[in-house]
């Protein structure tokens, strides 16, 4: 799947909800299926400056595509940083970096997170799209 189409599926999975209480639910319980980092990438280097929360994300690339693993030790960030990867791990340096997050403003995320998280949630995109620039790079 695109990019595209994962955040078109996002869209759909998020209008089924009526209330954001539910939609919080929803982003807690996708927290729990993100795929953590391992221990040994849980240190300084991989924490993604700006998040209130702590918040880890390594990246690595696989047959030309960068894949992502992460973990947050609060449950709505952990949710956040899920579906920052479900929408951008699988997919090329390129693909990642030219990136339109269209999403998060369509299922309402930046009128309803806190300014903290939402800071918080900018952070982790400018980070995931520098580590793909910087993989690009790195050819």
């Amino acid at each position: 799947m695109t990019i595209n189409e994962i955040q078109d599926e996002l869209m759909d999975d998020f209008s089924f909800f009526t209330d954001w209480m539910e939609k919080y639910e929803y982003i807690i319980q996708l927290g729990k299926e993100l795929p953590l980092i391992s221990e040994e990438h849980k240190k300084d280097d991989y924490i993604i400056k700006g998040c209130q929360s702590k918040v880890w994300l390594f990246p690595e690339v696989k047959d030309g595509k960068v894949y992502f693993t992460a973990d947050s030790d609060a449950i709505i960030t952990k949710g956040l940083v899920s579906l920052m990867v479900k929408v951008l791990s699988g997919h090329t340096a390129k693909e990642i970096v030219d990136a339109d997050l269209y999403f998060i403003n369509q299922i309402g995320l930046n009128e309803h997170l806190s300014p903290t998280r939402a800071n918080g949630l900018l952070s982790m995109v400018k980070q995931m799209k520098l580590y793909a620039l910087a993989l690009q790079a790195r050819g």
